[in-house]
């Protein structure tokens, strides 16, 4: 189950359409649904429109910051050509031993890379080895107040028209809500200001599942 501000039968209406959602990934959905922090994994149409943009930006280098069980990786990496790569970044070693069983039956297991590390860890070493402008692509869904930073690093190391995507960027709501002042929806909040008057990137707020901010680099 997915957090989204879609009405649930609008979600079920629009998971209908989608006609992309591989059997690993039905399958990979139900399993995750089971779990105490199933909430975490994005929708079916989340995952079509991850795979749609991936596609229809050529990308060939993406990188995913906050994996968790796997969909989100899948919908990405399948959209890569098969000499393409994603670097996924996440620190919990039980969700992502679900996610490399669902990859491999997906036949993604070598399209795939993951880093059991801090995120920010391995961003920083990247640039460090002088990866800045190789990736088209990154999908940020991990700890909200690492966002900021986590953004920073992406574009630095993406090229001129990759695009960066920001899960939960609406927040539940939380971010128009003047009562709401906890530190993830402050950090929400100002990132959301931040990349709309951020002079590197075209931005767009998309009001899919919990929102994605998309930026565009310049």
């Amino acid at each position: 189950m997915s957090r989204s501000l879609v009405p649930e039968a609008i979600s079920a209406y629009a998971a209908s359409l989608v006609a992309t959602e591989t059997e690993a990934q039905r399958r990979l959905r139900a399993e995750t649904a089971r779990l105490p922090m199933a909430m975490m994994q994005i929708g079916v149409d989340q995952g079509a429109f991850l795979t749609f943009l991936v596609g229809a930006i050529g990308a060939k280098q993406a990188i995913e910051i906050g994996t968790f069980t796997g969909y989100s990786a899948i919908a990405i990496a399948r959209a890569l050509p098969k000499s393409g790569q994603l670097l996924c970044c996440d620190v919990n070693e039980e969700w992502t031993a679900i996610a490399r069983r669902y990859w491999k039956e997906a036949g993604l297991e070598r399209r795939i890379e993951l880093k059991l590390a801090p995120a920010l860890d391995t961003l920083e070493a990247l640039i460090g080895k002088g990866r800045e402008g190789d990736f088209d692509f990154a999908f940020i869904d991990a700890d909200k107040t690492g966002y900021d930073a986590y953004y920073e690093a992406c574009l630095k190391l993406l090229r001129p028209g990759g695009v960066i995507a920001l899960d939960n960027m609406l927040w539940g709501g939380a971010v128009v809500d003047p009562q709401a002042n906890d530190k993830d929806t402050l950090a929400i909040r100002a990132l959301n200001a931040k990349i709309s008057n951020d002079a590197r990137v075209d931005a767009s707020l998309v009001t899919i599942g919990d929102g994605v901010m998309l930026a565009r680099k310049k």
